[in-house]
């Protein structure tokens, strides 16, 4: 780290403000690498240290109160500690945490995951989204006899060997460090801007598992999928047999109670999903066709004379994450929280526009369901935010050529206003966010982006 620009206003108000959050840093970093435990969660020259959430808002250790978009990487749709997931946590503290047996709560949290979800016929609970990403690949690949996964250049699945190449770096698809060349070989990366190249790459091969991708675009939405590329997948995997996985780990829930595939109205072979279907605790899952999930189960293995898929986990289905996935998936069902957030999400994503017009900033404003982006223009081309098109940019400029110095000043610019964001940058909108939160993050960007041109970081257009 080289401790951000020090000629800079924005990087000397921040840390002026944050004095616990540095010194906690400095001890940080003498025991976690780059003082961090996510890669997500790194700025230069150090991340807030958070002490308490609650519903939309956060508070930071030096006592500062934010706005919260960072929302538990995308986990806490129904906001921070929600009341109804506090106590049904703490009524199963009191009764066990791990059983190292079946019990009821997983039996309900899997028939809650089978309502709501369109693919979901049978579910098989794992750790974590990279767990699930994992299995399912592992499943594809025994249901059809077939070792090749296409993949999509960007599109995030977890961080195992099988998904690192070309997911967050080397998009060229050049080996990141660590990951085997063997490995990496059982994929085959395309682009996402045209279904066309993947569908005659179907038609072509009699190798291929499995197609799995992101339905909103890479990495939540920064390069959303032109139209008519799910469908198109949706309809040439079918016809070769191949299986169509749905990465819903961040769309699961939140795109609809039912996720993209239920908005979409396109049904996948399985999907994958973590963050929210466990109700912000640690979990993920795998669901999808009763076929293919029954290759983990012994009487359907046996009765086939075929091997089983091992499936061992020793926190599958944790009590404690099943009891605050059964009360968020409950309340999401009920109450249909996912179109809250959306409608404030949209209204969210009108004010910031608002702001880049009146400020004169060619940046752009994005996203899709609950979720904003900011689209910085790096380049300083001639952007006008009123009609901005991310389509129109492609993957390159949207996605591998955004990160850097600046998205690291619009975050520390909006924290100085009490507003936290993710790195992308953008951020996710909770149910629990409403006008006031609108009007206090559309006056902190205001701010910022005054900053920034007071700093010259903002180019004209």
């Amino acid at each position: 780290m080289d401790g951000g620009p020090t000629n800079s206003t924005i990087v000397a108000d921040y840390r002026q403000r944050t004095p616990r959050s540095e010194a906690l840093f400095e001890r940080a970093r003498r025991v976690l690498p780059s003082g961090i435990t996510h890669d997500a969660r790194y700025l230069d020259p150090y991340s807030i240290h958070v002490a308490r959430a609650q519903g939309s808002r956060k508070w930071d250790v030096d006592g500062h109160e934010y706005v919260d978009y960072f929302g538990g990487h995308g986990a806490m749709l129904l906001g921070h500690s929600h009341p109804a997931v506090i106590e049904a946590v703490q009524r199963q503290m009191s009764l066990g945490t791990h059983y190292g047996s079946s019990h009821e709560l997983e039996v309900r949290w899997a028939e809650l995951v089978c309502e709501l979800i369109p693919c979901a016929e049978k579910v098989r609970f794992t750790s974590s989204g990279t767990e699930a990403s994992h299995m399912a690949l592992r499943l594809a690949r025994a249901h059809t006899g077939r070792d090749k996964a296409v993949r999509f250049i960007g599109h995030f699945h977890g961080w195992h060997d099988q998904v690192a190449a070309a997911a967050t770096s080397h998009y060229d698809g050049s080996l990141p460090p660590g990951v085997p060349q063997g490995t990496a070989d059982l994929s085959i990366l395309m682009p996402a801007d045209d279904p066309a190249p993947t569908v005659k790459l179907l038609e072509e091969r009699d190798d291929i598992a499995a197609v799995i991708f992101e339905p909103s675009g890479a990495s939540w939405g920064q390069v959303p999928l032109p139209p008519g590329f799910i469908q198109a997948l949706r309809d040439a995997t079918a016809r070769r047999g191949v299986v169509l996985i749905f990465d819903e780990v961040i769309t699961g829930f939140r795109w609809s109670s039912g996720g993209a595939q239920k908005a979409l109205g396109i049904t996948p072979d399985m999907c994958i999903l973590a963050k929210i279907v466990a109700g912000g605790l640690p979990g993920g899952a795998v669901a999808g066709k009763r076929e293919i999930l029954d290759r983990i189960d012994f009487a359907a293995s046996a009765a086939a004379k075929r091997d089983k898929v091992a499936h061992p986990g020793t926190y599958n289905a944790n009590p404690l994450s099943a009891a605050a996935a059964v009360t968020a998936l409950t309340l999401l069902r009920d109450e249909d929280l996912a179109e809250k957030a959306n409608r404030t999400a949209s209204e969210l994503r009108a004010a910031l526009r608002q702001v880049l017009v009146e400020e004169g900033v060619p940046w752009g404003l994005y996203g899709a369901s609950s979720t904003f982006l900011i689209y910085p223009n790096p380049g300083g081309e001639a952007l006008d935010p009123a009609s901005f098109d991310p389509l129109r940019l492609g993957f390159a400029k949207l996605k591998a050529q955004r990160s850097g110095p600046l998205s690291g000043k619009i975050r520390m610019g909006l924290m100085s206003h009490g507003v936290d964001i993710m790195g992308a940058p953008g951020g996710f909108v909770s149910a629990t966010h409403g006008t006031a939160e609108i009007d206090h993050t559309a006056e902190a960007l205001r701010r910022t982006v005054r900053a920034l041109r007071a700093e010259r970081e903002i180019k004209a257009a």
